[in-house]
Protein backbone atom coordinates (compact mmCIF):
# COMPACT_ATOMS: atom_id res chain seq x y z
CA UNK A 1 0.00 0.00 0.00
CA UNK A 2 2.82 2.40 0.93
CA UNK A 3 4.60 1.61 -2.31
CA UNK A 4 1.43 2.40 -4.31
CA UNK A 5 1.09 5.81 -2.58
CA UNK A 6 4.77 6.50 -3.24
CA UNK A 7 4.34 5.69 -6.92
CA UNK A 8 1.28 7.98 -7.16
CA UNK A 9 3.20 10.80 -5.54
CA UNK A 10 6.18 10.27 -7.84
CA UNK A 11 3.92 10.17 -10.89
CA UNK A 12 2.11 13.36 -9.74
CA UNK A 13 5.45 15.08 -9.06
CA UNK A 14 6.77 14.15 -12.52
CA UNK A 15 3.60 15.57 -14.09
CA UNK A 16 3.80 18.94 -12.34
CA UNK A 17 7.56 19.52 -12.81
CA UNK A 18 7.11 21.12 -16.27
CA UNK A 19 4.53 23.54 -14.82
CA UNK A 20 6.81 24.45 -11.94
CA UNK A 21 9.66 25.09 -14.37
CA UNK A 22 7.44 27.31 -16.54
CA UNK A 23 6.31 29.32 -13.49
CA UNK A 24 9.91 29.78 -12.34
CA UNK A 25 11.01 30.85 -15.84
CA UNK A 26 8.14 33.35 -16.11
CA UNK A 27 9.00 34.83 -12.70
CA UNK A 28 12.70 35.09 -13.60
CA UNK A 29 11.84 36.62 -16.98
CA UNK A 30 9.59 39.19 -15.27
CA UNK A 31 12.25 40.01 -12.68
CA UNK A 32 15.25 40.33 -15.00
CA UNK A 33 14.04 40.95 -18.59
CA UNK A 34 10.52 42.40 -19.12
CA UNK A 35 7.64 43.36 -16.84
CA UNK A 36 4.31 45.17 -17.22
CA UNK A 37 4.08 48.69 -15.78
CA UNK A 38 1.08 51.00 -15.45
CA UNK A 39 1.17 54.77 -16.03
CA UNK A 40 -0.31 56.56 -13.03
CA UNK A 41 -1.23 60.19 -13.46
CA UNK A 42 -0.86 62.80 -16.16
CA UNK A 43 2.80 63.78 -15.78
CA UNK A 44 3.81 62.18 -19.10
CA UNK A 45 0.93 63.59 -21.17
CA UNK A 46 0.77 63.98 -24.17
CA UNK A 47 3.11 61.05 -24.83
CA UNK A 48 1.59 58.67 -22.28
CA UNK A 49 -1.85 58.67 -20.73
CA UNK A 50 -3.03 57.76 -17.25
CA UNK A 51 -3.84 54.03 -17.21
CA UNK A 52 -1.63 53.03 -20.15
CA UNK A 53 -0.08 49.60 -19.60
CA UNK A 54 3.48 49.40 -20.89
CA UNK A 55 6.31 46.90 -21.07
CA UNK A 56 9.29 47.71 -18.87
CA UNK A 57 12.54 46.59 -20.50
CA UNK A 58 14.75 45.74 -17.53
CA UNK A 59 17.82 44.47 -19.33
CA UNK A 60 18.28 46.83 -22.33
CA UNK A 61 19.45 49.87 -20.39
CA UNK A 62 21.91 47.75 -18.42
CA UNK A 63 23.48 46.65 -21.69
CA UNK A 64 23.09 49.80 -23.82
CA UNK A 65 22.94 52.50 -21.14
CA UNK A 66 20.63 55.48 -20.98
CA UNK A 67 20.35 58.28 -23.50
CA UNK A 68 18.76 61.69 -23.28
CA UNK A 69 15.00 61.52 -23.86
CA UNK A 70 14.68 57.79 -22.97
CA UNK A 71 11.52 57.05 -20.99
CA UNK A 72 12.44 55.32 -17.75
CA UNK A 73 10.78 53.82 -14.70
CA UNK A 74 12.30 55.10 -11.48
CA UNK A 75 11.94 53.74 -7.96
CA UNK A 76 11.15 56.95 -6.10
CA UNK A 77 10.89 55.12 -2.77
CA UNK A 78 7.15 55.24 -2.15
CA UNK A 79 6.18 54.47 -5.72
CA UNK A 80 7.40 53.80 -9.23
CA UNK A 81 7.34 56.83 -11.50
CA UNK A 82 7.65 57.06 -15.28
CA UNK A 83 9.68 60.02 -16.56
CA UNK A 84 11.98 61.10 -19.38
CA UNK A 85 15.77 61.33 -19.03
CA UNK A 86 16.82 64.94 -19.63
CA UNK A 87 20.20 65.28 -17.91
CA UNK A 88 23.02 62.74 -17.99
CA UNK A 89 25.76 62.36 -15.35
CA UNK A 90 27.94 65.45 -14.96
CA UNK A 91 25.83 67.72 -17.18
CA UNK A 92 24.43 71.15 -16.37
CA UNK A 93 20.71 71.16 -17.17
CA UNK A 94 18.98 74.51 -17.57
CA UNK A 95 15.63 75.77 -18.69
CA UNK A 96 15.49 79.46 -19.62
CA UNK A 97 12.47 81.01 -21.30
CA UNK A 98 10.99 77.57 -21.98
CA UNK A 99 14.16 76.40 -23.75
CA UNK A 100 16.37 73.46 -22.71
CA UNK A 101 20.12 74.00 -22.43
CA UNK A 102 22.64 71.25 -21.70
CA UNK A 103 26.08 72.54 -20.70
CA UNK A 104 25.07 75.92 -22.16
CA UNK A 105 24.11 74.46 -25.56
CA UNK A 106 20.52 74.87 -26.80
CA UNK A 107 18.79 71.49 -27.20
CA UNK A 108 15.49 70.86 -28.99
CA UNK A 109 13.09 69.28 -26.47
CA UNK A 110 10.14 68.18 -28.60
CA UNK A 111 8.61 66.24 -25.71
CA UNK A 112 7.74 69.10 -23.35
CA UNK A 113 3.97 69.44 -23.72
CA UNK A 114 3.63 72.53 -21.50
CA UNK A 115 5.76 75.45 -20.45
CA UNK A 116 8.71 74.67 -18.22
CA UNK A 117 9.64 77.08 -15.46
CA UNK A 118 13.23 78.28 -15.43
CA UNK A 119 15.71 76.24 -13.38
CA UNK A 120 19.36 75.25 -13.38
CA UNK A 121 20.81 72.02 -12.03
CA UNK A 122 24.16 70.25 -12.21
CA UNK A 123 23.67 66.48 -12.40
CA UNK A 124 26.08 64.64 -10.09
CA UNK A 125 28.32 61.90 -11.53
CA UNK A 126 26.44 58.60 -11.69
CA UNK A 127 23.04 60.33 -11.48
CA UNK A 128 20.29 61.21 -13.98
CA UNK A 129 17.91 64.16 -14.15
CA UNK A 130 14.37 63.18 -15.21
CA UNK A 131 11.29 65.23 -16.08
CA UNK A 132 7.70 64.43 -16.97
CA UNK A 133 6.56 65.63 -20.40
CA UNK A 134 3.68 67.53 -18.78
CA UNK A 135 6.06 69.89 -17.01
CA UNK A 136 3.38 71.90 -15.18
CA UNK A 137 1.91 68.73 -13.65
CA UNK A 138 4.92 66.54 -12.88
CA UNK A 139 6.74 65.54 -9.74
CA UNK A 140 10.21 64.75 -11.04
CA UNK A 141 13.88 65.60 -10.45
CA UNK A 142 12.90 69.21 -9.78
CA UNK A 143 11.20 67.89 -6.62
CA UNK A 144 12.89 64.55 -5.83
CA UNK A 145 16.39 65.38 -7.04
CA UNK A 146 18.46 63.24 -9.37
CA UNK A 147 18.35 59.45 -9.51
CA UNK A 148 21.15 56.91 -9.57
CA UNK A 149 21.27 54.15 -12.18
CA UNK A 150 20.39 51.72 -9.38
CA UNK A 151 17.11 53.58 -8.81
CA UNK A 152 16.22 53.35 -12.50
CA UNK A 153 14.50 50.02 -13.04
CA UNK A 154 14.52 50.09 -16.83
CA UNK A 155 13.40 51.78 -20.02
CA UNK A 156 9.93 51.71 -21.48
CA UNK A 157 8.30 52.86 -24.69
CA UNK A 158 5.86 50.11 -25.73
CA UNK A 159 2.19 50.65 -24.80
CA UNK A 160 0.30 47.34 -24.88
CA UNK A 161 -3.04 48.50 -23.45
CA UNK A 162 -5.46 50.03 -24.20
CA UNK A 163 -5.31 48.40 -27.61
CA UNK A 164 -6.18 51.62 -29.46
CA UNK A 165 -2.92 53.10 -28.10
CA UNK A 166 -0.82 49.99 -28.86
CA UNK A 167 2.64 50.81 -30.12
CA UNK A 168 5.99 52.40 -29.49
CA UNK A 169 5.90 55.83 -27.86
CA UNK A 170 8.99 58.00 -27.82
Amino acid sequence: MKEEKGNKFLKFFKEIIPYIIVIILVLLFKKFVFAPIKVNGESMMDTLKDGDIMILNIIDYKINGLKRFDIVVVDEGDELIIKRVIGLPGEKVEYKDNQLYINGKKINDKYASHETEDFSEVVPKGEYFVLGDNRTNSLDSRVFGTFSKKEILGKTSLVIYPFNRWGNKE
